[in-house]
């Protein structure tokens, strides 16, 4: 006998509109652990701060050039604390200037992470790299410009050819400036020649980061600096777009001020009112819609930003202010879907309630001929199947392959579902175009509770479809 096959919903994820924060982190925590439970002696004097010990265990000849299990040395332990004495003992007696740990950190790397302007100064005099590398390709300025030590930069441009380069990811010591926030160390960077319109292996620039974070300081500096306002990165999202997604309203606030193009997509069609939608940024939404951005323009897929305040997880009160300012409760995706049906799909209860008291067409059809009920019966949501059918939601309306509600639901497995669907009133041996009733559908699913609750209510035991398949031979071959 053939496996009958019942065809399932299927929903394209959307590209997500999101601006995602992906700088690498900094390798802050450099308190060296020892290979065994115990700190060497001259690593545990380096913690003390006690320099006369260091210099006694020296005399005694420990090695100043021990590595623990992440090959840190003496040298890399005393540079994280800073201490500027302790580090011209050890270099004195031998400590290797340039030893690289496991991550390919130096002790001038650890120096800068610990803001020690005077550690910093003393490694410089006996030769420390000023462009080592570590896995991320950051040198000792990257470093210095993520954590806010100006001193430290200041000791280091002096003696680097390019303050331009780039770390593993394509970012500069000026977008790493950028993200912290820190309007004195992007200064500095400007002042010393870095390029405002360097853009990241992602085409981020500077300012989109600063957008990103809400540095609306540092944005303005940038811009006083000719930075681009409406530069785009490769998905072509603008530094607005970035403000919106993490909703930075003063940025957003002074961006617009400055004029630009509140309706601009990006390389999805969305603009920064979808964006804020799709992560709930409300206090923007608003702000845009006051500013007069289009509530009702589609990305390439047809979606509104009703559709991404509808299915978002935090877009309740964007939906709101979309609705109440003249956003189509009615407008159709490329595939077929309205707001509704968005929130069909993900379950968005409070958010149907509003949609449909605002106008929404009930019964409305996606292209393959699905309404919101068929969806929520699909992806199991009772409340809302309970709120559609309140509302007048047809439980008989066939959907694809001619399938009611509770086909989906009873093939997904959802009994309370079909409970609700079941006490609404209608045939329950009335088939789909191949002739499969519910039952079929519930034993193609291997759904056992659904199956009973079927047979109870009188469902046709051994009702066939075109195929000539019964549901108790599809029951038995679903478990084979």
């Amino acid at each position: 006998m053939s496996r009958v096959c019942i065809v399932v919903l299927e929903e394209e994820e959307d590209d997500s509109p999101t601006f995602i924060s992906n700088l690498p982190q900094e390798n802050l925590s450099l308190r060296p652990s020892p290979s065994g439970n115990v700190l060497p002696p001259l690593v545990q004097a380096i913690f003390n701060g006690d320099p006369d010990e260091v210099r006694a265990l020296i005399f005694k000849k420990e090695d100043v050039n021990f590595q623990d299990n992440e090959k840190r040395t003496p040298l890399h332990a005393a540079a994280y604390l800073g201490d500027a004495e302790i580090i011209e003992l050890l270099i004195l007696s031998g400590a290797r200037v340039n030893a690289k740990d496991s991550k390919w950190l130096t002790p001038l790397h650890r120096a800068v992470a610990s803001c020690s302007e005077d550690a910093v100064q003393v490694l410089l005099k006996h030769s420390a790299d000023v462009n080592a590398r570590d896995k991320n390709w950051q040198t000792p300025l990257h470093i210095a410009a993520a954590n806010k030590a100006v001193k430290c930069a200041e000791a280091l441009v002096p003696l680097l050819s390019n303050v331009n380069v780039s770390d593993r990811a394509g970012r500069t010591a000026l977008h790493h400036a950028a993200f912290s926030g820190h309007v004195e160390m992007v200064s500095l960077l400007l002042s010393r020649g870095a390029n405002i319109n360097a853009f990241d292996k992602k085409d981020r620039r500077a300012i989109h980061w600063a957008a990103y974070m809400g540095h609306i300081e540092v944005v303005k500096l940038l811009v006083t600096h000719t930075a681009e306002v409406t530069c785009k990165d490769k998905k072509s999202y603008t530094p607005l777009h970035a403000a919106a997604s993490s909703g930075m309203i003063s940025v957003v606030k002074y961006l617009l001020d400055l004029g630009v193009d509140m309706n601009e997509p990006n390389a999805y069609g969305n603009t920064p009112l979808h964006v804020a939608c799709y992560n709930g940024q409300d206090v923007v939404v608003n702000e845009l819609i006051d500013c007069g951005a289009n509530v009702n323009q589609v990305n390439e897929k047809g979606f509104t930003p009703l559709h991404f305040a509808a299915a978002s997880t935090h877009g309740a009160l964007c939906l709101e202010l979309l609705v109440c300012n003249g956003a189509d409760v009615n407008i159709k995706s490329k595939d077929g879907k309205t707001p509704l049906h968005m929130t069909a799909i993900h379950g968005r209860f409070s958010r149907s309630q509003t949609i449909i008291q605002n106008g929404a067409e009930i019964d409305c059809e996606d292209k393959n001929g699905n309404t919101p009920l068929h969806i929520a019966a699909r992806y199991g949501h009772e409340l809302l199947i309970n709120t559609l059918i309140t509302s007048g939601a047809d439980t008989a309306k066939r959907g694809i392959h001619g399938m009611f509600p509770l086909h989906l639901a009873a093939l997904s497995g959802f009994s309370d579902c079909c409970r609700k669907l079941l006490s609404s009133g209608f045939d329950i041996d009335t088939p789909d175009d191949f002739g499969r009733t519910c039952l079929h559908a519930a034993a193609a699913g291997g759904n056992l509770e659904c199956l009973n609750l079927l047979l109870n209510t009188g469902a046709d035991f051994n009702k066939k479809d075109r195929f000539g398949s019964a549901c108790l031979p599809l029951w038995d071959l679903e478990l084979v």
